[in-house]
């Protein structure tokens, strides 16, 4: 059987995986990231993590094929570089690719967590058999993983995708340092924003989440703007990439219809009605695995 480590590094929380070549998972070991402890804090936990996992499976480094490493971007997937991601201040033009080549003499893949998502879903979730597939993150920020006509779209140097940087509105929450974007208005963090603006005091998305679900009206407001918002920026990807499903993450996979419905909504009134009435609008199916298993589909694809 051949064995896959995957490394999912998110600003709050790095994964380490153990799985085999249809991704699924057979162990794992989660540790904070720490970002205020700088790169070399978490480098440090991915070795440690990687040598305890094999030992705890009695695996020598020779049966492990590959490792994939799935991290916000920037990012150079062909160097194997992280440059500078917003949720991991201090990673700047780490070469992660390297560092751990040194360390594992093993082949390693880097993708951005956009991508990465994106492969997972087409090849083992809601978006098997698709052609032309978006996929959204929608967590602490927002970005897109492209499948078009079959193949992974990064664009000319990694960023494709980039849709959070989209500015939906001249004033609104801050999201990919810039008012009213797609990010400022689809994320955690820019639903916290909405909620401070309501509330008049800081909240978490999730505790918004919690009390829509709940069905306090406050709550249910900001989520219906933030719905409003997606929709507004689903039917321009739509408009411009006429793809056959948008699989949304995150907040989505927590929040479903109550998020989805305004969005499909307004995708309805806003994108070309041919091109909306062919696309599904879908939360993830991988749910709260996705970043594991993504990790490990960048190995494995």
């Amino acid at each position: 059987m051949k064995n896959y480590l995957g490394v999912d590094i998110g600003g709050t929380k790095t994964a380490v995986v153990l799985g085999t070549q249809e991704a699924k998972i057979i162990d794992k070991e989660i540790f904070p990231t720490r970002v205020e402890r700088g790169p070399n804090f978490a480098i440090t936990n991915i070795k440690k993590n990687i040598y305890k996992l094999c030992r705890r499976n009695n695996l020598s480094l020779k049966r492990i094929k590959k490792i994939g490493i799935s991290c916000g971007g920037p990012l150079d997937s062909q160097k194997g570089v992280i440059l500078s991601p917003p949720n991991l201040p201090g990673w700047d033009n780490i070469p992660l690719k390297d560092i751990l080549q040194k360390e594992f003499n093993i082949p390693i893949n880097l993708q951005n967590d956009a991508n990465a998502g994106a492969l997972a879903e087409w090849k083992f979730g809601v978006g098997k058999g698709y052609l032309n597939l978006i996929f959204l993150t929608m967590g602490t920020g927002m970005g897109a993983g492209l499948i078009l006509n079959g193949k992974l779209y990064s664009g000319t140097n990694d960023l494709a995708g980039e849709v959070g940087h989209i500015r939906l509105d001249k004033d609104g929450p801050i999201g990919y340092n810039k008012k009213g974007s797609f990010e400022g208005f689809c994320s955690g963090g820019g639903i916290a924003q909405l909620a401070k603006k309501k509330f008049k005091k800081n909240l978490t998305a999730r505790t918004v989440g919690k009390a829509a679900l709940g069905g306090d009206k406050i709550a249910l407001s900001i989520i219906e703007e933030s719905g409003y918002y997606l929709g507004q920026g689903l039917a321009i990807l739509i408009d411009i990439l006429n793809p056959e499903i948008i699989v949304i993450g995150g907040i989505a996979v927590r929040l479903g219809n109550l998020i989805l419905s305004p969005a499909r909504e307004i995708v309805r009134k806003e994108a070309l009605p041919l091109a909306a009435e062919k696309c599904r609008i879908v939360p993830a199916k991988l749910g709260e695995n996705i970043g594991s298993i993504a990790a490990l589909c960048v190995a494995i694809l």
